[in-house]
């Protein structure tokens, strides 16, 4: 049993193999009870295993499947895989293994009628091993494949919003080469390609930023945060650009809720979420900041009355380089991920970010994080919800 054990931690061939072994091995000994009860334990573990298993005997019928072999594809109805059968005839003659790309099953109801996410990717080794018995390891690739396809799409967005830059940049400095006689042409050029110098800082700061915190784990290296300085500090940060785009910043009174938590990061999620919400506001119209606390969450919410968002568009707002109007984003300097960083903030301190919006009325963007301590009296402004639509009234900030 140990053996197997070993086997199955080491190679699955190995794991199969002793089983089959170790029941030849013991059945007329006096061990042969035990021997039995390791080599069906064993038997066991395979069959619950995440990875599929056959063993085809010498004529290439199923000697040993467990469920899910059949649930990858690589067994149906009884029937063994075309592709498998094929590469365990070669692996007989040559004893190497062989890799086989199969075609994914179908996707079945459950017992409950419901269709689950099958798989889309799935690999099968065929490998000869003793007495003209093949094993075959059958696994589901698609998180993998998942990855990749994101990676990829990842770099062709990141080459995508690089390339329109660094083109304008290139171009700018040839303009004020070719006006060097013209001092009022040069300095057009130049201010120009001075904001394009910063908006390829800014993307490049936050594509750092984001690669940090994507697949990062949970942080822990947490201490207490106070919402209201959190709240303050980020207003502050956006009050010249709201200022000077005739947009009012409203805010409700202290909260004293406090999360736990990294402050800088969070300070560079509400940020992100009011700018955000200047940057799709018009002019006169206010941006609402309001903290509350329900069912052990701390809720920041950000309300706009801005252009709104399409319920097709909400479900892909808080991807990476995703805009909801891409010729008003970079108009304004924005990179399109400023809202996948709060997503990734959230998720990374334990919360969620959600969004409300109906087009041409407004938009609440939610930062939704675990409450560590509440003050005992009412956990946020009486009269405003947790979830707060673009009519609730706040009070507008002294001097913006």
């Amino acid at each position: 049993m140990v053996v197997a054990l070993v086997g199955i931690a080491g190679a699955a061939a190995g794991f199969v193999a002793g089983v089959v072994v170790a029941e030849r091995r013991f059945e007329n000994r006096p061990e042969a009870r035990r021997a039995e009860s390791d080599a069906a334990l064993a038997v066991e573990v395979v069959r619950r295993s995440a990875t599929g298993y056959l063993v085809l005997d010498a004529e290439g019928h199923t000697e040993l499947a467990n469920d899910r072999a059949s649930e990858l594809g690589a067994l149906r109805a009884g029937v063994i895989d075309e592709a498998i059968a094929d590469a365990a005839d070669r692996t007989r003659v040559s004893g190497e293994p062989i890799d086989v790309k199969l075609n994914p099953p179908p996707a079945l109801p459950n017992l409950a009628g419901v269709i689950t996410r099958t798989p889309t990717a799935v690999t099968a080794i065929v490998q000869a091993v003793d007495g003209g018995r093949v094993l075959v390891s059958v696994t589901d690739e698609s998180a993998a494949r998942r990855v990749e396809d994101v990676r990829r799409d990842f770099i062709a967005n990141v080459s995508h919003e690089l390339k329109t830059p660094v083109s304008s940049m290139g171009l700018l400095a040839e303009a004020a080469l070719d006006a060097s006689d013209d001092p009022e042409a040069v300095r057009h050029f130049v201010a120009k390609l001075h904001s394009e110098s910063v908006r390829l800082g800014t993307l490049v700061n936050e594509l750092i930023s984001l690669s940090r915190l994507q697949g990062a784990e949970p942080l822990l290296d947490l201490v207490p945060v106070e919402i209201d300085g959190v709240v303050d500090e980020a207003l502050n940060r956006v009050a010249t650009r709201a200022e000077a785009s005739g947009i009012t910043l409203a805010s409700d009174g202290p909260s004293g809720l406090v999360v736990r938590g990294d402050r800088t990061l969070l300070v560079t999620a509400l940020t992100n979420l009011i700018d955000n919400a200047v940057q799709y506001s018009p002019a006169g119209t206010p941006v609402s900041i309001s903290r509350a606390q329900r069912d052990g969450m701390v809720r920041l919410a950000v309300t706009d009355r801005g252009i709104g968002i399409s319920g097709e568009n909400q479900r892909r707002i808080f991807e990476r380089f995703f805009r909801v109007d891409p010729a008003r984003s970079r108009a304004t300097g924005g990179t399109g991920l400023g809202l996948a960083i709060v997503k990734h903030i959230a998720a990374n301190h334990g919360g969620t970010a959600t969004v409300w919006s109906r087009p041409g009325t407004g938009s609440t963007f939610t930062l939704i994080l675990p409450v560590l301590t509440a003050p005992r009296s009412a956990p946020g402004p009486a009269g405003v919800p947790a979830d707060p639509s673009p009519g609730s009234s706040l009070s507008p900030l002294g001097g913006v």
